[in-house]
């Protein structure tokens, strides 16, 4: 008998990618990766999302005050197993070391699009509009 699957992530998949989102925050708060780009950077980790299987992790990343994400990413990508390696001490207790993915986090774009259209003049005026009306 086959299990349903879901699209949702299972609450080991979410325990396992925030051990995975503290490992890395600390290598890359410890400096352990020799990169100038890395290391002149402040990089957030929002959130790390874990294959079914636990063998990939995709960190979503948001390196502040560049304004080009895409080379941070790079080199982050590019050191991708050198910190898969340096993970192993925090995680020892997982069967596999998963393999680790960096993407640029877009969900603060997302937010920031939302904000503006939550106070633009044609929705406050519908908004001001309900208030009249109670």
């Amino acid at each position: 008998m086959t299990r349903p699957t879901s699209s949702a992530p299972s609450q080991r998949m979410l325990r396992v990618g925030e051990q995975v989102r503290a490992a890395i925050t600390q290598v890359l708060q410890r400096g352990e990766v020799r990169d100038d780009i890395i290391e002149a950077t402040v990089i957030s980790i929002s959130e790390v999302r874990m294959s079914p299987d636990l063998k990939i992790a995709t960190a979503y990343v948001t390196p502040l005050g560049v304004s080009d994400h895409s080379i941070v990413i790079e080199a982050l990508n590019r050191h991708a197993k050198f910190i898969r390696g340096r993970l192993g001490p925090q995680l020892r207790q997982m069967k596999y070391m998963p393999e680790v993915r960096f993407r640029d986090d877009t969900s603060f774009d997302n937010y920031k699009k939302i904000d503006e259209l939550l106070r633009s003049p044609e929705v406050s005026r519908d908004l001001d509009g309900d208030s009249d009306e109670k």
